[in-house]
């Protein structure tokens, strides 16, 4: 009897010395702030492509934005945004199709970090929602921070066959949804159509509760509401079942949805340095 009560002790034992970073234990969310911040505002030429058959030649403003998590085990950066040199150009970033998004750069993502006091090298891990350009500008702000992101997303060849990020920064290779912390506060969810690796973020904070990130899964309000595939995703089908995907997570966990480039719904949010918790 006391040689079972032993191993059990000892069991017991080699379990909590297994609980640290990336082990934490579930139940208490390490997520203590969460920051919004402007990472690029700019105006759809014509947003028929993003819910087809739906305002036919109607521009609407978009906004790109970003989001920065304290968590009790470090900073966690979601999408990057525009690049910031783009702040640099007098008229913007005009796009090659006139229907497509014409993008500036109001701030900066190195200036809203600092008026944080975060350096770059603060970061302790980051995510993407997809390899599109207004969500990778300034991934190389962070050239030694953990990549987050999907296997499908990181293989999928890019202009001329190039690759999507460069080969030395520091990568995780995603095959579906990750607890990033361990502790169920900040979990990456697998969420492709727009694009073959596109992925969504689930986060639980103290008192604001859940919240889910959409990426580029849904563009703004009335695409979600209508359940709009852009004519430019890689999946329709996959889309579709993406947006179920978040709306089943929206029911399960009672989670917000924050739509990234909805203009009129950032609006209403708390912008950088207020922050949610």
């Amino acid at each position: 009897m006391r040689i079972i009560s032993l191993a059990v002790l000892l069991l017991l034992l080699s379990a909590a010395l297994t609980i640290g970073p990336g082990h934490a234990q579930p139940g208490k969310s390490g997520v203590e702030k969460l920051y919004v911040l402007n990472c690029g505002e700019g105006v759809a030429g014509d947003i028929s492509r993003w819910s087809p058959g739906i305002n036919e030649g109607k521009s609407m403003d978009f906004v790109d934005t970003c989001y920065l998590i304290k968590h009790a085990q470090g900073w966690f950066l979601w999408d990057t945004g525009i690049p910031d040199a783009v702040a640099e150009m007098p008229n913007g970033l005009a796009p090659a199709d006139p229907k497509a998004v014409f993008w500036r750069r109001p701030k900066t993502l190195a200036a809203q970090l600092d008026q944080l006091g975060v350096k770059p090298s603060d970061i302790k891990a980051m995510a993407v929602s997809h390899t599109h350009p207004d969500h990778i500008g300034n991934v190389e702000m962070f050239p030694d921070t953990m990549l987050y992101v999907q296997k499908a997303e990181y293989d999928w060849p890019g202009a001329n066959n190039a690759p999507r990020f460069k080969p030395e920064h520091p990568v995780t290779k995603l095959e579906g949804d990750r607890d990033v912390f361990g502790d169920g506060s900040v979990t990456i969810l697998s969420t492709p159509g727009h694009t073959p690796g596109h992925q969504s973020l689930l986060v639980k904070l103290p008192k604001t509760g859940a919240i889910v990130l959409t990426g580029d899964a849904v563009h703004f309000k009335s695409n979600w509401d209508n359940r709009g595939v852009p004519v430019n995703n890689f999946s329709k089908d996959e889309t579709l079942a993406s947006m179920q995907k978040i709306s089943d997570t929206l029911t399960k966990e009672k989670a917000q949805l924050w739509i990234n480039h909805d203009k009129a719904q950032r609006d209403g949010l708390k912008m950088s340095p207020e922050f949610y918790d």
